[in-house]
Formats: C-alpha cells, structure tokens, sequence
C-alpha cells in the first residue's frame, strides 16, 4: 500500500542527528539532495573519507557538527537548472510516517533554496504518491503519535 505524502513536510534523519527537518518533494529529481557545506575528501590511515557539515550557519538547526563518512560515492546528477554536475552521495536513513527508509542523498549546497532537504523519484518510486494539495502529513501524524 502506497503512503500519500505531500509537497513539502518534516523528516528525521537520526544517523545525521537532524529532527523535523523541513523538507520539499520533488518528483522532477531523481536524486535526493541535503543542503551542507565545507565538502571535502580527506585521507583517514589508509582509506579516503568525506567530510562535511550539514546546513549552514544561517539555519535554526545548524550546529557545526562535522560529519566524516567512509561510505560514499561521487554520482552525475542535474542541479535545479539542468546542468549536469558531479556530487558526492551519502546512504543514510529516513524517518517518514514513523517508518525508516534507506535514502541516497546528494550533498549539495542549497543555501539559495527554501528547503534544506529535497526528496526525489528515488525515494518516492513504489512507496509514496504525491498530492500537492497536502502538506506536513507525516510531520503531523508523528505530532499525533507523541501526544
């Protein structure tokens, strides 16, 4: 059974230590994105990781938490524009109508967008139909659960 999600609602995401993060549905991406800063590849013994920090100073949630992962790969996707750029993409896990999901999210740097966390046909694929009517159903169902 399909859940129905709306155009934008809020998300956990608790190996990223980010609760109720606003986010924004987006079924012309692919990929799903974070808005981070400070990418960079670094050597750790033997063994390359990526290191950055999630948000940017300007957002409620931002703490200057830096994030190092060994798992991870660089992937061509579209921006906004249609121009193909190369990204790293991290595997992490989703909190959506209290259910995880696994995810692969583009690190990118949003900080122009309204949204820090776009979700796109990747994720929604066989899960999720989208009313765009709608908005923050999973954010208030897990309200609900807590009262």
């Amino acid at each position: 059974m399909k859940i129905i999600i709306g155009k934008i609602d809020r998300a956990d995401f608790p190996d990223l230590h980010l609760s109720n993060i606003d986010l924004k549905v987006d079924t012309g991406a692919y990929t799903s994105s974070i808005h981070c800063h400070q990418i960079e590849e670094c050597q750790v013994g033997n063994e390359r990781h990526l290191k950055f920090k999630l948000l940017d100073p300007s957002h409620p949630d931002y703490n200057e938490k830096e994030f190092t992962v060994k798992n991870y790969k660089k992937k061509r996707v579209k921006n906004s524009f249609g121009k193909s750029e190369t990204r790293f993409v991290i595997e992490t896990i989703i909190i959506l109508f209290n259910k995880e999901f696994h995810i692969e999210l583009s690190l990118s740097e949003r900080s122009e967008m309204r949204y820090p966390i776009l979700i796109g046909r990747k994720l929604l694929n066989g899960k999720f139909i989208v009313d765009t009517s709608k908005r923050n159903i999973s954010f208030k169902l897990k309200q609900k659960n807590l009262q």
